[in-house]
This record gives C-alpha cells, sequence and structure tokens, in this order.
C-alpha cells in the first residue's frame, strides 16, 4: 500500500498509509487526543476527522481548545440541526443553504406560513432533543446524477439547483446528521452531541431572496447565534442588549439628529443637531490635517466615464456606480457621466496640473468628498452603511524612498486622532501581495517592508493577512474597539504603483528624468456618516462635551427667573458654548427628564435663590448630584470643557 509523509506543527514527520483519515491519525498519537479531537487542517484546509488524506501533506489536529475551528463546527453543525428539526416539526418545508457568519449561522427556508416566535421556541427544543441524542455525522462523496435523483426524489428543488451550480468535477459531499441529510462541504463534527445544548439561541425570522435575486423567491431565513459554552453566549446577549441600548438609530431619533426616507434610500437628511455634530467633527480634521501638511482640495461630483475608463474602476466598479446621462448641444448622443464613488482619480487630475520635481514630494492632498455608490437596500443600516457619504479622504504623492517615513507620519496622527475621539485602542492589519497584481515584485517587497518597518519604528503591533492587499499595492487596515468590544474597521493607508501610471501622473527625478510618484490612499475616519454613527454608539449618546450638539441647557424652575435664564444663555452664547434656554410652564423634573433623553451634557436649573445669589445649580448628565456654582465661574468652567482636544 502507498506511504504518505505527514508533517505536523512541531515538524515531526510520520508515516501513514494514503486514505488514512484524520481520526486515524489522531489515535495513533494518543487515545486521549482521538477522544478530544474534532477536526484538523490538512495544508491549511479545514477538514473533518472522517476525510481520507491521500498525499503528502502538513497536518494539525484540532480540540475544542482550538476556538476558531471549534466555533465553526458547532456554528455549523447547528445550523444543520436546526434545519433538521425544523423539518422534523414541518416536513413539508423546503431547505436551501445554511452557513456560519459571524458568532452564529442562519439558514433559509421555503415555507407558505411565516415563523413565529412561538416556533423558534419549539425550534430550540427540538435541535436540543437532537444534540442530547448524540446521533453520529457521517459523510460520503456522491457522483452528480445520484446528488440529483435523490433530491429530485424527496422534492428538494433548491438543492437541485445548488448542485446545478457547482462546478463540473468538484465533489459533491452529503452528510447525514443522524437520519437527516444536506449538502454540504463540510467541515462538521463526528456526532450532534458534540454541540453544547446550552450554547446556543434562535434570535429572530426575516425574509431573504433565493441567492440573494429579487427576482427569485422569497425565503424565510432564521438566525441562531452558538458558542463554546452558557457563559460566552450569555456575555454575548448582554452585549447584544447593551448594543440595542446604544443604536445610532434610535439615539438619532431621540436627540434629532437625522433621517432617512424612502424618496431618497440611503441618503442622510441632517437635522440640526446632527449638523452641528458634524460640523465639529469636520472642523477638527480640518484643524489636524492642515498642521500634518495636508493642503485641502475639492474636485468634481460628476465625471465623465472617460476618466472612469482610464483609472479601472469603469469595468471594475460599474454596478456601483450612479450613472448620469447628459444630452450635451450638438451632440449626436448622450454624454456619459458618473457621480464619483472615489476621490482618487480626481485627485491625480490636480497633482497633473503643472511639472512636479522630486523637491516637491511628498505633495499630501486631502478632500472631505461626497462619494456616492450603489448598495443593495437589504445591505444599507442607518448611517453605518449608506449609498452617499463623505470621506476624510487624502493622496500622498511621494517617492519609493518616503513610503516608510510618510506611513510613519500617518500612524502617528491616526492613533492622536484616535485618542482624541475616544478611542485608546485599535488594530492594524497589514495585507500583503495578492495573487493578481500590478508592478514587480521587488517594488512589492520594498513597500511591504517600508509598511512594516514604519509600525514598529511607531511601537505597534500588527498581524499580516497574507495575500488580501490591492491589487496595485499593500495596504494596512485599522479596527477600533469600541466601549462595548466590539471591532469596526475605519482607517486605511494603501500603497498605489497601478493609478499614476495609468492616469500619466510624474515627476522629474534628482537624474532629470521623469519618474511615477507612488501614490498613498489613506482616511482616518473612513466616512462621516458611519464615524458619527460609531461615535453615538461607542458614547451611547453622551458625547465629549466638547462635541455634543447641545452643550448646555438652562432650565427655569419658575417664570420669575426667566430673565436670568436668558442672561446666563447669552453669557455662554458670547464665550462660545452651544447653549439654550428653556422657560416653558413645566415642571423642572420633566425638564430634567426630558432633556436627559436628549443627552444635553450639562444642565443649569435656575429658581429664584440661584437669581438672588447670582449662581446656578448645575447637574451633569448621568450624575444625580447638582451643585451650586457661581454664575461666572460656571461660564468659565464650562468654556474650557467645550474647548477641542487640539485646542487645549
Amino acid at each position: 500500500m502507498a506511504q504518505i509523509s505527514l508533517t505536523f506543527p512541531d515538524g515531526n514527520i510520520r508515516q501513514y498509509p494514503a486514505g488514512t483519515t484524520a481520526a486515524e491519525v489522531a489515535l495513533s498519537i494518543a487515545p486521549g487526543l482521538a477522544k478530544k479531537a474534532i477536526s484538523a487542517s490538512v495544508n491549511g484546509a479545514h477538514v473533518d476527522l472522517q476525510w481520507p488524506i491521500t498525499a503528502d501533506a502538513k497536518i494539525a489536529i484540532h480540540t475544542m481548545a482550538d476556538d476558531a475551528q471549534a466555533l465553526e463546527l458547532i456554528r455549523h453543525d447547528c445550523a444543520h440541526i436546526m434545519a433538521r428539526a425544523v423539518q422534523d416539526i414541518w416536513p413539508d418545508v423546503k431547505v436551501t443553504i445554511g452557513p456560519v457568519r459571524d458568532y452564529g449561522w442562519f439558514y433559509d427556508f421555503d415555507r407558505a406560513e411565516p415563523f413565529t416566535p412561538e416556533d423558534l421556541g419549539a425550534i430550540e427544543a427540538r435541535m436540543k432533543q437532537i444534540i442530547n441524542a448524540r446521533d453520529p455525522v457521517k459523510t460520503e462523496v456522491w457522483d452528480r446524477a445520484r446528488a440529483i435523483a435523490y433530491y429530485e426524489d424527496r422534492g428538494e428543488p433548491f438543492k437541485v439547483e445548488l448542485i446545478a451550480r457547482i462546478p463540473e468535477g468538484e465533489d459533491l459531499r452529503m452528510y447525514w446528521h443522524g437520519p437527516w441529510q444536506d449538502l454540504c462541504r463540510g467541515p462538521h463534527l463526528a456526532h450532534t452531541g458534540q454541540v453544547p445544548a446550552d450554547a446556543f439561541k434562535l434570535t429572530h425570522v426575516a425574509g431573504a431572496y433565493w441567492l440573494g435575486d429579487a427576482t427569485r423567491p422569497m425565503l424565510q431565513r432564521i438566525y441562531g447565534l452558538a458558542f463554546k459554552n452558557r457563559d460566552d453566549l450569555k456575555a454575548h446577549l448582554t452585549m447584544l442588549e447593551e448594543a440595542a441600548k446604544r443604536d445610532h438609530r434610535k439615539l438619532g431619533r431621540e436627540m434629532e439628529l437625522f433621517h432617512i426616507q424612502d424618496e431618497a434610500p440611503g441618503m442622510v437628511f441632517w437635522h440640526p443637531n446632527g449638523w452641528t455634530i458634524y460640523r465639529g467633527l469636520e472642523d477638527y480634521m480640518r484643524r489636524r490635517l492642515m498642521r500634518a501638511g495636508y493642503k485641502e482640495i475639492k474636485t468634481p461630483q460628476v465625471v465623465d466615464r472617460v476618466l472612469w475608463e482610464k483609472s479601472g474602476h469603469w469595468e471594475a466598479y460599474r454596478e456601483n456606480m450612479f450613472i448620469v446621462e447628459v444630452d450635451e448641444d450638438g451632440a449626436r448622443e448622450k454624454r456619459i457621466n458618473a457621480l464619483k464613488p472615489m476621490n482618487c482619480p480626481c485627485h491625480v487630475q490636480v497633482y497633473n496640473q503643472g511639472l512636479k520635481s522630486y523637491r516637491d514630494l511628498p505633495l499630501r492632498l486631502a478632500e472631505f468628498g461626497s462619494c456616492h455608490r450603489y448598495e443593495s437596500s437589504g445591505s444599507m443600516h442607518g448611517l453605518m452603511r449608506v449609498r452617499g457619504f463623505t470621506q476624510d479622504d487624502a493622496h500622498i504623492f511621494c517617492t519609493e524612498d518616503q513610503i516608510e517615513g510618510e506611513c510613519a507620519d500617518f500612524l502617528g496622527l491616526l492613533s492622536s486622532v484616535y485618542r482624541d475621539l475616544g478611542f485608546d485602542k485599535f488594530d492594524i492589519k497589514l495585507s500583503t501581495r495578492p495573487e493578481v497584481r500590478v508592478g514587480s515584485d521587488e517594488v512589492w517587497d520594498k513597500a511591504e517592508t517600508a509598511l512594516a518597518k514604519a509600525i514598529e519604528m511607531a511601537g505597534y503591533s500588527y498581524t499580516i493577512n497574507p495575500g488580501d492587499g490591492a491589487f496595485y499595492g499593500p495596504k494596512l487596515d485599522f479596527k477600533l474597539t469600541d466601549a462595548i468590544g466590539r471591532e469596526w474597521q475605519c482607517g486605511t493607508f494603501q500603497a498605489d504603483f497601478n493609478l499614476p501610471v495609468r492616469l500619466g501622473a510624474e515627476y522629474v527625478g534628482e537624474d532629470g528624468a521623469k519618474h511615477h510618484p507612488v501614490m498613498m490612499h489613506r482616511a482616518i475616519l473612513g466616512s462621516f456618516e458611519r464615524f458619527i454613527g460609531i461615535l453615538i454608539e461607542n458614547y451611547a449618546g453622551k458625547l465629549p462635551f466638547w462635541l455634543a450638539a447641545r452643550q448646555v441647557v438652562v432650565a427655569s424652575i419658575v417664570s420669575d427667573a426667566d430673565p436670568y435664564v436668558h442672561e446666563i444663555v447669552d453669557a455662554l452664547r458670547k464665550a462660545g458654548l452651544r447653549a439654550e434656554a428653556d422657560v416653558r410652564n413645566e415642571k423642572i423634573n420633566y425638564k430634567v427628564r426630558e432633556h436627559s433623553v436628549g443627552k444635553v451634557p450639562v444642565i443649569l436649573a435656575i429658581g429664584m435663590k440661584e437669581v438672588e445669589e447670582r449662581t446656578v445649580s448645575l447637574r451633569r448628565l448621568g450624575d444625580n448630584i447638582t451643585t451650586s456654582v457661581p454664575m461666572q465661574t460656571a461660564v468659565m468652567t464650562l468654556t474650557a470643557e467645550s474647548l477641542p482636544p487640539d485646542q487645549r
């Protein structure tokens, strides 16, 4: 029998008969490992214990201690167990697909009647019965004709269509969880009892078109969560409850910040309060950029398709662009334009005006550029994913030797901005060259090394994201962690060797010859819309005093105090504070409660005692303590607090 060599993570190499399974490999090492094993990685591919290994390979055996693999299997098995439970209860339901997603899974079903919350409870109960039965999980590879006949015989048209979409020659792997069967690539656990019965929960039902196509049948998608243990599930559910309280859409209504309506899907209607926050953030970013040596520009929103064709975006990004057709005077055909989905090609046009020397580099061009991208209606989500947005965008034109220095400077700026905005922690991913790319390996080596050195020199750690760089160069992605532990990808820094060549950007080098500059794409916030949404949720609406839309409300307790209320508001406004008077004929507790819901940071309550003593009763949001402060002291204190971080 043919022999194969398997190399283990510690470098040890063992010989096995070809066709040995990962389960047999685990048993050959130790009976205890065989008992704990749940899956294996073979040449980096995650496989289950039943798969035969037919050639020399690198192998690692996984147990429940390996979080990534364990959670993938638990969540994938939960999807199948849920689908089995649904068909056990309602045999006429048709099944489709059920992939793993963040923290859980979903599965799409074709059922005439809508699933109810009570149905979810019944499905969960049946799932626990299946788990407790410890039914074995088995797999086989079938030929296409046999698989199609199997599903046609059982009246499962969606599975038949899925088989037709699988390329010829690719294995059709069939899995059985006890008596229930599904078409799946795997991997899966060895038996249903390996899924923790107390660490999953079905959360909700939503509609979903078959294969995401609005012309196809509408299905019912059941979502679930799954973890390794009950405590992890409980912690995640608590986080979800907290996230619901912080939902920027809910707080946006309560704080009167913005709205979105059907007549302009994915476009934000900013209200006065929201626009005040937006402008405060924009002014702060403008000051930071100017001090960092950026020059602000403004470029057109509507640009002829010719430029997008030259840049390569027309071919690669056309389906996400909004097209504008114009009847030019005397033209035989309409002129095709597009709303810009990004600013990059337009920034090259500014660079190209006038001959540049190496002495002009680096040249840093910044724009708060309004962009439009088509997003499907199902993917849009408040401020977090919109069709119209404004980036804190900039492009740095530099020489190859300047990449490292520019990256280091950017890291310093980005980390300082994030700290000012309340984010002390962020992670960096360095995405390296993809298989399909432009530029020589020598240039890629230089760019990747420069980015890595800059990160290390700045004192930050990073992880490699192999092969995920842009086709034109490597990139850094920055992920923020918010107050409840969620990660948000915001900033980016990308090295581009392609676009300057395509669009004819040049400079005269020290040697007197013309060269193409490297173009560094960079953003810190990403987009104002999304970042404001993140800020709202991070602070649960209680934005820093300098950024709050309504900083101070001065509320009267009795009407006789109204003149003094207006005097205080005038003094606060002259000092540059955003202050309002509330002299309505309402009780002070009602006013305090209403402005607290609106997340006003400071409320000054004014009664006759305050009038006589020329004081204010100062109460801060979230604090039940009220302090009596002289009016002028309050104005001075709040004025100092209202300064943005970069002006203190």
